[in-house]
């Protein structure tokens, strides 16, 4: 009777399969998931994929294995893989006309079939990435797509990126499911792995699964299938017991032991023992494959082994049939990969360096066996596994070369410290290498930043700066210092000026360079301060030039963007979007895509700055457009829609902003773009009346804000935010005191922009809790008293404060009116005409902008002034107007201001869910509005039992209603919400 190498017989996972046929289910309705698969090794996670992906009819397979090399993984192999059998299925036109773009160069980084790769720089591995997700995305609108990602534990940095990538943006991707197997004992403490498969694991599409081992009855019925026959019960206590239930190890010891109670004596006896039982001369290959790694290329095993391919077929066909390999594509693979360790590891050392050396010089002879960047990076791998130090070193150089073409820059930041680990062992490396070890310095500190490793970059960038001479080698010490100073500033490390001012100061001026033109770009873009700003202006000019004179459009165009924002001025936008243009120009005919989208982040902001709103929503949207063509759609794309929806939302068009946001934030962008995102959302959510909505959402921002620095414009309107929110509230106090802190600890001067605002928000809060000329303080006399001065430091900072451009004078309009007239006009009739006309002009600023939510505001003052200057019939008409305004908007807290003040005022109709029968608003009494009235004049129950003329204890049980009617917690709460809808004079 035979005996089966593999069990006939899928055991012990009929969970694990259900769960990932259900996860299949959901894809096909178009929710994307990803599964993540752990268990050790030889648990069977391979064998769970086979049965599912065999089960998986209606989807397309794409499955991809990471390789190991050494102790690190080859970059970007399981992807690399997918993209070969796409091009083997559908062609290499058939998978070029799936990708976005309209481009393949991206791709071209993974598979040389797709031509030569675009141009390298920050934003290429961005959009090596969007396209690969682009195509996933085309591939699921024709069927389900399965993406099966094995041996995660052997990812390099690159693979994990890219997989990182592809789970947080696959909503957008339909139809995928993306499955993902590591080995869990292989996952200790420092592993890489362990941090990505964290923080996956929080994404709410992604779930994991850890198979166990099996129980004893599967075991036996694993066995029973194996055998063909029931194990006898000893035999079976012999095999479980040392297996503990790992069916890899159950297999093997069948297959060992045929039964009988001989069983190995170790876990490496166990797994070389289906190979001992092979010919000798299939021994013999197997030790030489094992040095090839998990896959070896047929053609690169002859070329090692000597053997002609009858030859090398006829020595491998018992390896096949008895199961230790299997055939994979043009190659071949062992079936477990503990097998190919222990024969590895089990190799003498002598044996060891031979065959590294075969290998390394089969690689020598032709290096096309292997795919690019593989074959470098595998040649670099032997020769360091033969310690052969010389050709280590060249290979090392090499890889790190092919590596940057693939832009996997953590693969080449390793390549790069292998050659500067080795130079001293080189006597002649800078001949081998063609440059110096400075040179290698230089590099490695560049890859280091690209890699995100910002510690190693500045500490590499000191080392090389430390062995220049500066005034015998000015180029490249200008080199290292714009390095360390661009990395200084995205660490946020101080004296990242001073780096390129002095790079700017060593780079030869004798006659114009490319060295000298990034310099000088880097300098004018990093100059931030006022008192910076004619530097700024100078340098960016300089650097504009140099870049045309020398040909690098990238350094142009990022020159002309700097030079036309730092001359910007909101009033004469007209004059600065020829220059926008241009830029935009000069960086699509030069391929600079990062240019590119910098000029449309740029040009938007300055045009919403301005008060541009359409033409800013205009250019954002174009710009997203292009981000989705460059491929970089979730990288600029997400922050031009932080562009695209603040102008949305000054146009009143909410809904559309809101949809802008929530799409953004699909995308998974980074920690700062998701806070300025869920900034615009909250605005409307605190118009609109969504308090707790908005609470969660200024608890994210207020996490990321709270791990960094920025500037005003994402730090002032936050903090608008939050005192904006505790006073709907009604915890009036403690806005006051939060506009204080705001007050104190920022510089206002320095971002009118974003100032204004600010000081438009603060100055109503001020007027409410210290109203000027009124007889009593509703809050207190404490909070009145410090309101007041609060609003004394606010007219003074506005006195100071330019208002550049039609959207800075609105808002400067609509302070002067909140706070009302200086003390020098006189009361009565003559302040009451200065206040009807200060709104009046305020509206009209707000209107001529098109921004209705900001009209609506100030048509409550123009009514509210109109009525105390006598004018009912102008109050009734301005009231109906900003009704008109803030009803689209669904600007519920305005709106519910608006019918109370119509209702009090007996002008603009009435009537609403609030108003009783009586015509009183918000549900209450007579005696309850009475009793309102006192509690927001601050008086205590006895108090107010005084004044009206009844007992304590019935004013309290009127202060419980009124509470419950308003829906508020305390008296200052009701107080804050009596104010707020203006119920009394």
């Amino acid at each position: 009777m035979s005996i089966h190498a593999v069990s006939p017989l899928f055991v012990g996972r009929a969970r694990e399969l259900s769960a990932l046929g259900d996860a299949l289910v959901r894809a096909r309705a178009g929710a994307s998931s990803t599964v993540l698969v752990g268990g050790e090794a030889g648990v069977g996670k391979t064998r769970l994929i086979k049965e599912f992906t065999e089960r998986a009819h209606d989807a397309m397979v794409l499955v991809g294995g990471c390789l190991e090399l050494g102790t690190e993984g080859l970059p970007f192999a399981p992807f690399t893989a997918v993209l070969r059998g796409l091009v083997r299925e559908l062609g290499r036109d058939g998978v070029a006309a799936l990708v976005p773009g309209g481009t393949t160069r991206g791709l071209a980084r993974l598979l040389p079939e797709f031509g030569e790769p675009d141009k390298e720089g920050a934003e290429a591995r961005a959009r090596l990435f969007e396209q690969v997700l682009g195509l996933l995305e085309r591939l699921a609108e024709e069927r389900p797509v399965l993406l099966v990602v094995e041996d995660a534990h052997w990812a390099d940095r690159s693979t994990r990126d890219l997989l990182s990538f592809l789970v947080r943006y696959q909503r957008t991707a339909g139809r995928l499911l993306t499955v993902v197997t590591y080995r869990t004992d292989e996952l200790h403490r420092t592993h890489p792995l362990r941090p990505l498969l964290a923080e996956l694991g929080r994404i709410e599409w992604v779930t994991r699964a850890e198979l166990r081992r099996l129980t004893r009855r599967e075991a036996v019925a694993q066995a029973a299938s194996i055998l063909e026959r029931e194990p006898s019960p000893a035999t079976m206590d012999l095999i479980y017991a040392r297996s503990e239930g790992n069916p890899l190890f159950v297999e093997a010891l069948l297959n060992d032991a045929g039964g009988d109670d001989a069983l190995p004596e170790s876990l490496r006896d166990l797994l070389l023992a289906s190979v001992e039982r092979l010919p000798d001369e299939t021994q013999e290959l197997l030790r030489v494959a094992s040095a090839g790694g998990q896959r070896i290329e047929h053609d690169l095993l002859s070329a090692v082994a000597g053997l002609d391919d009858n030859a090398l077929s006829r020595a491998l066909r018992p390896a096949v049939a008895g199961n230790v390999l299997v055939v994979d594509g043009e190659g071949y693979a062992f079936r477990h990969a503990l097998i190919r360790e222990a024969l590895h590891d089990d190799l003498l050392p002598g044996e060891h360096t031979r065959l590294h050396t075969r290998f390394a010089e089969a690689l020598e002879r032709d290096l096309s066996i292997l795919p690019a960047p593989r074959g470098a990076i595998e040649l670099a791998h032997h020769w360091h596994s033969a310690h052969d130090s010389t050709w280590a070193l060249v290979s090392a150089w090499r890889a790190a070369a092919a590596a940057r073409t693939s832009t996997a820059y953590d693969e080449q930041l390793r390549m790069l410290s292998r050659v500067l680990e080795l130079w001293d062992q080189v006597p002649d490396a800078g001949e081998r290498i063609g440059g110096d070890r400075l040179s290698v310095l230089r590099q490695t500190a560049t890859v280091a930043h690209l890699a995100g490793e910002y510690e190693r970059s500045i500490a590499l960038a000191s080392a090389a700066l430390d062995e220049l001479d500066h005034e015998a080698d000015p180029i490249r010490s200008a080199r290292m210092l714009r390095q360390r100073g661009l990395t200084r500033y995205d660490l946020g490390r101080p004296g990242y000026v001073d780096d390129l001012r002095r790079a700017a100061e060593l780079a030869p001026a004798d006659k114009p360079s490319k060295v000298r033109g990034q310099v000088l770009e880097s300098l004018s873009r990093m100059l931030h301060q006022p008192e910076d700003w004619r530097e700024k202006i100078a340098t960016a000019q300089l650097a504009m030039e140099i870049g045309h004179e020398v040909g690098d459009a990238n350094v142009e165009a990022h020159a002309l963007i700097s030079l036309t924002w730092a001359r910007c001025r909101y009033s004469e936008m007209e004059s600065q979007l020829g220059a926008f243009a241009e830029a935009r120009r000069i960086a699509a005919e030069g391929e600079a895509y990062n240019a590119v989208m910098r000029c449309a982040i740029s040009e938007s902001d300055a045009l919403e700055g301005a008060g541009w709103h359409e033409r800013a929503a205009l250019v954002a949207r174009e710009g997203i457009a292009e981000a989705e063509h460059y491929g970089l759609a979730r990288t600029s794309g997400t922050f031009l829609s932080i562009n695209l929806a603040e102008p949305l939302v000054s146009l009143g068009r909410w809904d559309e902003a809101l949809e802008v946001v929530e799409h953004a934030l699909d995308l998974a962008p980074p920690a700062p773009y998701r806070a300025s995102l869920q900034g615009f959302a909250t605005d409307i959510a605190l118009a609109r009346g969504q308090f707790d909505r908005a609470e969660r959402l200024l608890d994210s921002s207020r996490s990321v804000l709270s791990r960094g620095t920025y500037r005003d414009q994402t730090v002032l309107p936050h903090l608008g935010r939050e005192v904006t929110l505790l006073w709907a509230r009604g915890e009036t106090k403690s806005a006051v005191e939060a506009a204080a802190r705001v007050m104190e600890g920022q510089d206002l001067r320095a971002s009118p922009r974003y100032s204004w605002p600010l000081l438009v928000i603060f100055a109503r809060l001020m007027v409410t809790v210290a109203p000027p000329g009124a007889p009593s303080a509703p809050f207190g006399a404490a909070l009145a008293q410090l309101g007041a001065a609060l609003l004394g430091r606010l007219r003074e900072l506005a006195r100071e404060l330019e208002a550049e451009g039609d959207l800075q004078e609105a808002q400067r309009l609509t302070f002067a009116a909140v706070t009302g007239p200086e003390p020098a006009v006189s009361g009565g009739a003559e302040s009451a005409a200065w206040q009807v006309k200060a709104w009046e002009q305020a509206v009209e600023a707000w209107a001529a902008l098109r921004q209705p939510y900001a009209e609506a505001q100030c048509l409550v003052g123009a009514a509210q002034a109109a009525l105390a200057a006598g004018d009912r019939q102008g109050a009734a008409v301005r009231l109906a107007r900003a009704k008109e305004l803030a009803g689209p908007l669904g600007a519920t807290a305005l709106l519910e201001q608006l019918d109370v003040f119509g209702r009090r005022a007996r002008i603009g109709g009435g009537g609403g869910p609030e108003e009783t029968a009586g015509g009183l608003p918000l549900g209450l009494t007579a005696r309850e509005l009475e009793v309102l009235r006192e509690v927001t004049s601050g008086r205590s129950n006895r108090e107010i039992a005084e004044v009206l003329f009844i007992s304590v204890k019935t004013v309290s049980v009127h202060v419980s209603n009124i509470l419950a009617k308003l829906g508020v917690a305390t008296r200052g709460e009701a107080a804050a919400t009596a104010h707020r809808l203006s119920l009394f004079e």
